[in-house]
């Protein structure tokens, strides 16, 4: 049991030795506003549109309120479901999360809720107790795979150590909001079930955040580093705390300890804004963050504001650096190859920080997500907070963020596109950084490149998680390693996992006719691989073509192939030596290589896992190019240009 405890652990906290500035920017403008003194007594002072503020609801569209009401009619005869203990040892059995058995019951409540509140008859009222119950008869709220934060064997929930992971955290969320819009209601009914409501969460959450600071994703005890969990938990656990303490001296100190804990989060942040996590984390990362933001301005009066912090700024800019061409983004690690992003979220962001593109780029996606014909998704309070903006941004200017290039040099990471404003051509981006970033993949190095907005060569991304996701044996699993991303096999070695497997001497330059990016990434691999030297460069030239340079130095030769590979979502032909062709989503492109110097192999891989087959239906083919007469100095190029 101690061993699994041990192999979560592995991708969702950091490496001793990890970077922390002390910029403690939240704690210092708690102190200078004095957040003691401004913080709001009663969650009702924030503004928020009540259940009987029938004006709000009834003004909805009506195609919203109708779909709303559609959602929660389905769940009308739902059978509140007991989580059973076998749902939970799944977990230390097969590896399976079991994530649906604590899904469903949270979707029901929140469809109920909105039906509810969308229609304001009572209609769901009683199948909504019905939910609260469920939840009060719970042992614990949380996900299988997290329960290693207990002392107890891991596999069943211990009631007498009740501990807050990121389950706990969203049912908190959710249920303190629905006390809060249905306490009136739930007493009309009978007095126990708001009151039995509220010592639930306070006893499995609000409480254990009060009392514990060993929690790794608080950052409290210095030992780990933080990844998303921590903005996003402490956006839920900063909510219930502020709707339910009635003790405004433990309300304070319990605001004052959010602030703490996410100054930790913002303190190990590169200065750049970076997400190492990739966009689709940074939705529970700078988006949790900005939330987190957003309500504490809310909640002292408009006074607790750091929006002009050049760090926060970077945080919500990184959303539209790393995006390529609806819906797809740069999806580096474990980050999903398309997102819809958060359009409130961004649109909020970008007017908040004073950034025109993040903000008209919130509400591009906004209309790419059929802003006002559809109910927005998400927990109650995020479904609020977009019908709340929900005129706003349809009237807002909208605008496609298709910069022309970027470079995060903390991060290591970097892309560039043919034109400015424009999806046709050539985009490319690559990273360098280290092996023991948050979500990990063995990568250093690799590049994604798209033409015409469409994936040409790929990063696969991550199958569908499993307890193996976040253990030791993490790696092998194929889309994890090196030899599955845009990169050299040296030596018959793939790149090795640590804080210690790092790139060196990562550069970018851009400017209006070319965009190179350079590394040398020896340092990714361990000794074994004998690489004393390996220069990766990507050489832009806008409009024309795209290369991939190689200039390596190895020790010796060991007698194992050296490999470059690339993994791409084309169809790849041989149509002469020397030239493949790369057939994808509307172009064809040319691969052109030295046939002396290195010799093509075309591997098509079908893809099985569901996770993956969102993003790669077709399958994905991998071409690896085996380095010929092998000496202990060389160099390759590759270049690819349009048909």
């Amino acid at each position: 049991m101690k061993k699994i405890a041990v192999l979560f652990l592995l991708c969702v906290v950091a490496f001793s030795g990890f970077s922390v500035e002390k910029r403690d920017v939240l704690q210092t403008e708690a102190k200078t506003i004095g957040l003691e003194k401004v913080l709001v007594k009663n969650f009702s002072e924030l503004d928020f549109p009540t259940y009987n503020n029938r004006t709000f609801w009834n003004n909805l569209p009506a195609q919203l309120k109708a779909q709303y009401i559609e959602e929660a009619e389905k769940s009308l005869e739902y059978t509140w479901p007991s989580v059973k203990a076998t749902d939970y040892i799944e977990i230390i059995r097969s590896g399976d999360r079991r994530q649906g058995a604590y899904g469903a019951p949270r979707e029901a409540l929140v469809n109920l809720v909105m039906g509810e509140l969308a229609e304001g008859k009572g209609r769901f009222t009683d199948q909504i107790v019905n939910g609260v119950w469920f939840y009060s008869e719970q042992t614990w709220w949380g996900w299988s795979a997290h329960l290693t934060a207990q002392k107890a064997p891991n596999g069943l929930p211990d009631a007498d150590e009740p501990t807050i992971d990121l389950g706990v955290g969203e049912v908190a969320n959710v249920l303190s909001w629905t006390w809060l819009l249905f306490k009136d209601e739930f007493n009309k009914i009978h007095p126990l079930i708001a009151k039995r409501l509220k010592n639930e969460i306070m006893e499995k959450a609000v409480i254990p955040y009060y009392e514990r600071n060993d929690f790794w994703w608080q950052g409290l005890d210095g030992s780990r580093s933080v990844n998303n969990w921590n903005p996003w938990t402490n956006h839920n656990m900063l909510t219930a705390i502020l709707i339910l303490e009635d003790d405004q001296d433990k309300k304070i100190k319990g605001v004052q300890k959010v602030v703490r804990s996410l100054d930790t989060f913002i303190n190990e942040y590169p200065a750049d804004g970076g997400c190492d996590e990739g966009p689709s984390y940074w939705g529970r990362a700078g988006a949790s963050l900005y939330q987190c933001l957003d309500l504490l301005k809310r909640a002292s009066n408009n006074k607790f504001d750091v929006y002009d912090n050049p760090l926060v700024q970077n945080m919500g800019s990184y959303i539209y650096k790393a995006y390529i061409n609806y819906p797809y983004f740069i999806n580096f690690a474990d980050a999903d190859a398309t997102t819809g992003g958060r359009p409130q979220i961004i649109y909020s962001y970008g007017k908040d920080i004073n950034d025109p593109t993040m903000q008209k780029f919130g509400a591009f996606l906004a209309r790419k997500d059929n802003w006002g014909q559809k109910a927005p998704g998400g927990k109650i309070d995020e479904q609020i907070m977009q019908l709340m903006h929900l005129k706003e941004i349809e009237g807002a200017p909208a605008e496609d963020a298709l910069i022309s290039d970027f470079w995060l040099p903390q991060l290591e990471a970097a892309g560039a596109r043919d034109k400015k404003g424009s999806t046709d051509g050539f985009f490319f981006a690559a990273k360098g950084g280290h092996n023991a970033e948050s979500h990990n993949h063995n990568d250093l190095g690799t590049c994604v490149m798209y033409f015409n907005g469409k994936p040409c060569l790929i990063d696969i991304g991550r199958e569908t998680y499993t307890a193996k996701t976040f253990s030791s044996r993490r790696y092998e699993i194929w889309t994890m390693q090196s030899q599955y991303h845009n990169l050299p096999k040296i030596n018959g070695i793939d790149q090795k996992d640590g804080r210690e497997f790092k790139a060196k001497n990562t550069n970018f330059t851009a400017d209006a006719k070319t965009a190179v990016f350079t590394t040398d990434i020896s340092g990714a691999y361990p000794k074994e691989a004998e690489v004393k030297k390996w220069v990766r460069t990507y050489q832009f030239e806008r409009g024309k073509k795209f290369v991939i340079q190689d200039n390596y130095e190895l020790n010796k030769l060991t007698g194992q192939p050296t490999t470059l590979n690339l993994v791409t979502y084309s169809k790849v032909s041989e149509i002469a030596p020397g030239t493949l062709q790369l057939k994808g989503d509307g172009f064809t492109l040319l691969l052109k290589y030295n046939p002396k110097s290195v010799s093509p192999k075309i591997e098509f891989n079908e893809v099985t896992d569901s996770g993956l087959k969102r993003y790669w239906p077709e399958g994905i083919t991998r071409i690896v190019f085996a380095i010929k007469n092998q000496k202990t100095k060389g160099s390759n190029e590759l270049v690819i240009t349009k048909l």
